[in-house]
């Protein structure tokens, strides 16, 4: 069973429009993520926007594609994985400084897809130990947006 929540968050010395423009920018998703290679919109980013995906993780390499869920400007993007029903979200927060930038991975009722599960389980090695390479992705994909934003 898959945790029903991973998050990392990280606060920014920039204010949210900054920080917004950086993550709406699904293209550059790469730049962030360790583990994307490739996140192509179908469309303007807004709610039923599909996107491309193609992720990485030493020599394997897979497609995926999501829908987008939620568009909050300068507030919540959020976009659903089809393939495992689990939900990526990015909520920012205006703080005194800057922006608290805050990114989640939900899978309701700690379930996720058999396929997604069977996958996890035999390829990649296990459902704990990728999850803890998936918060140590966000950790990284939030560091890279700070530096980003506060350039």
């Amino acid at each position: 069973m898959a945790a029903e929540l991973l998050q990392a968050e990280i606060d920014i010395a920039a204010p949210p429009s900054k920080v917004w423009a950086l993550i709406s920018d699904f293209k550059r998703m790469p730049e962030w993520s360790p583990q994307c290679r490739l996140m192509k919109p179908l469309g303007a980013v807004k709610p039923g926007t599909r996107t491309f995906n193609m992720n990485r993780r030493g020599m394997l390499f897979w497609p995926t594609t999501c829908t987008v869920t939620e568009v909050e400007p300068d507030r919540k993007l959020a976009f659903k994985v089809d393939a495992n029903g689990t939900t990526w979200s990015y909520e920012l927060e205006a703080t005194d400084t800057g922006t608290r930038l805050v990114e989640s991975r939900r899978a309701p009722n700690g379930m996720v897809s058999t396929v997604s599960r069977v996958l996890t389980d035999n390829v990649l090695g296990g459902t704990d130990d990728f999850e803890v390479e998936l918060v140590e992705g966000m950790n990284t994909s939030l560091a890279r947006i700070k530096a980003a934003a506060e350039r």
